[in-house]
């Protein structure tokens, strides 16, 4: 598997970071399309979202780095993230710190403004999982090959999957394959809901948290390279939070009355 895309000699320019790349020009669009739609003043969500990236990429980095302190014994591999090593939930955390004291010097309500990045968000991720399909990285067990092609997938997926770990070649199971299309099952899901006209502000990134919640803790056990904690997945553990934060950003409305609700989210970003 060829991780570059193309080489010009004094620059590679690898998949993983074109398709990174694709997938926050896609969710830039898709985040103010939305937002004419709603009325919502786009210059103000442009300015916003040019900080946004920078903060996402570098909280991902170092999220990656973190936990895996024992690959980077030269600080200047730290930089290389177009060799890989992006951490989403490194991504998503720094992303919405960065968004809770934007929205909070500006006024603005910060679960209406989630729940416009939240298909957005869904949306990049099951494109930047094929990043990680041509690094090969985020793959899972050993699998047999028969089993592979039971499931006609396309060839050159089976020929990439055929991977060298622990001092062997050996088929894997795509994990990056069944996470990228879990992915774009929600984003279709968060799609349909968000037009719904009883839906609450911060119930879409809710059902968001809930659904990628679900879906990461049962394909991180089926990986072999995870981020570890001692014995424990860290990712396992988020996805645990992420679950219990939906819950409970779903119910919230109804907790303690309408009127309240809407006193403590903050200023419209309706113009």
């Amino acid at each position: 598997m060829n991780s570059v895309l193309l080489n010009l000699g004094f620059i590679q320019i690898r998949w993983y970071s074109i398709l990174v790349l694709t997938g926050f020009i896609l969710g830039y669009f898709l985040v103010i399309n939305r937002c004419k739609k709603k009325g919502i003043s786009t210059s103000l969500i442009s300015d916003m979202c040019f900080y946004l990236i920078i903060v996402c990429l570098i909280g991902a980095r170092l999220y990656y780095c973190l936990f895996r302190y024992y690959d980077y014994t030269n600080i200047i591999d730290i930089f290389k993230v177009w060799e890989g090593g992006l951490a989403i939930h490194g991504g998503i955390i720094a992303g919405a710190i960065f968004l809770y004291f934007y929205t909070k010097r500006k006024n603005i309500n910060f679960l209406e403004l989630l729940d416009i990045f939240a298909p957005a968000l869904v949306l990049g991720q099951a494109i930047g999982r094929w990043g990680n399909f041509f690094n090969q990285e985020a793959f899972g067990r050993k699998i047999e090959l028969s089993l592979l092609e039971k499931f006609h997938l396309p060839k050159f997926i089976i020929n990439g999957m055929y991977i060298f770990e622990n001092g062997e070649y050996a088929y894997r199971t795509p994990t990056f394959l069944i996470e990228s299309i879990a992915c774009i099952l929600i984003f279709i899901i968060l799609i349909i809901i968000r037009n719904r006209k009883n839906i609450k502000d911060g119930q879409v990134i809710s059902i968001y948290l809930v659904l990628y919640g679900i879906e990461r803790f049962f394909v991180e056990g089926l990986r072999t390279d995870s981020l570890m904690f001692f014995s424990l997945r860290i990712a396992q553990i988020v996805s645990i939070v992420m679950i219990s934060l939906g819950i409970y950003l779903f119910i919230r409305p109804y907790v303690g009355g309408e009127h309240d609700y809407k006193r403590k989210v903050g200023r419209s970003l309706k113009r």
